[in-house]
């Protein structure tokens, strides 16, 4: 559980990071595309890929997709973050898992069992009590907007990171530092336009708040493949808490640190929003399955 408490804090730091990018004036597209840079250097020193399983990746569309979608999802999740902030950006993310699960019935014929179904139905519910606000402002149209392409950005990424699980020709880990490299390959794309057409200065705090997100973002994927492994027999029990960890950390930094307000239906969409989570992950069964195991 200890790594499935360090993914937790990384990822909920990652967050943080970025609610702070606005007060210091960070350029975030800036500050991604170094986080990619970082990332690829840490996955190199802890992977230790060999230099032919990357040259033979197979740069097919799924490589491609997840290339484009990476940096592109997390400037939507910075500006979710900025504009309805940590507490409802998280739960937005979290609830992502509801993509690849109709994936996996609609397109891979999975069958469901009526845990999963209620879970679904409870999770869209809580989806709509989440980013529900009373009072209209300004650009709460564009507030609204950012959390969605949250939410169905990375259950898009999801699939395809399941898909790239089964390619056999290189190691998953290869894999993901292939993606890496596309993603800062169009990261530093899109800082080149911004340089040039916008006359965006490059500015190294930008650099270094991108290195300290990259960090952050790297170690979240490294301590939960650890955790997965460590926890081999129980992968559901890992998914489950860590997205209701990160849900629960992120919205007590959200209300006590950042003082995000939330009204009554928010609360209940915070609670719903954990109640499919162990629904759909069948939590409690798994648990007691789990308990009756060391009982014996």
């Amino acid at each position: 559980m200890i790594f499935l408490f360090f993914s937790i804090c990384c990822s909920v730091t990652v967050a943080v990071l970025l609610k702070l990018a606005r007060r210091y004036k960070i350029k975030i597209v800036q500050a991604v595309t170094w986080n990619y840079l970082f990332a690829i250097v840490l996955s190199l020193i802890f992977y230790k890929p060999s230099f032919n399983e990357l040259i033979s990746a197979p740069i097919n569309s799924v490589y491609i997709a997840l290339g484009i979608l990476l940096p592109v999802v997390f400037w939507f999740l910075a500006g979710s973050i900025r504009g309805i902030g940590i507490v409802k950006t998280d739960i937005a993310q979290r609830l992502s898992l509801f993509i690849p699960i109709l994936a996996s019935y609609f397109i891979f014929k999975e069958q469901f069992n009526t845990m999963k179904i209620a879970g679904l139905a409870v999770g869209f519910v809580a989806i709509f009590f989440t980013l529900y606000k009373k009072t209209a402002q300004k650009n709460q149209g564009l507030n609204w907007l950012y959390p969605i392409l949250v939410f169905l950005g990375f259950g898009v990424i999801d699939i395809l990171f399941k898909k790239i699980a089964q390619i056999t020709v290189i190691p998953y880990t290869s894999s993901l530092i292939v993606v890496f490299i596309l993603a800062f390959i169009l990261s530093l794309a899109s800082i080149f336009y911004l340089s040039v057409v916008k006359k965006q200065k490059l500015e190294f705090i930008n650099f270094v708040c991108g290195c300290i997100l990259g960090f952050f973002n790297f170690f979240n994927i490294l301590f939960y493949l650890k955790a997965h492994r460590a926890m081999a027999d129980n992968p559901s029990i890992v998914f489950a808490a860590m997205n209701m960890g990160v849900i629960i950390a992120g919205s007590l930094v959200g209300i006590f640190i950042f003082k995000e307000k939330l009204n009554k239906l928010n609360y209940w969409g915070l609670f719903l929003a954990l109640m499919a989570i162990v629904l759909i992950t069948n939590l409690i069964g798994n648990a007691w399955h789990a308990l009756m195991l060391l009982v014996k």
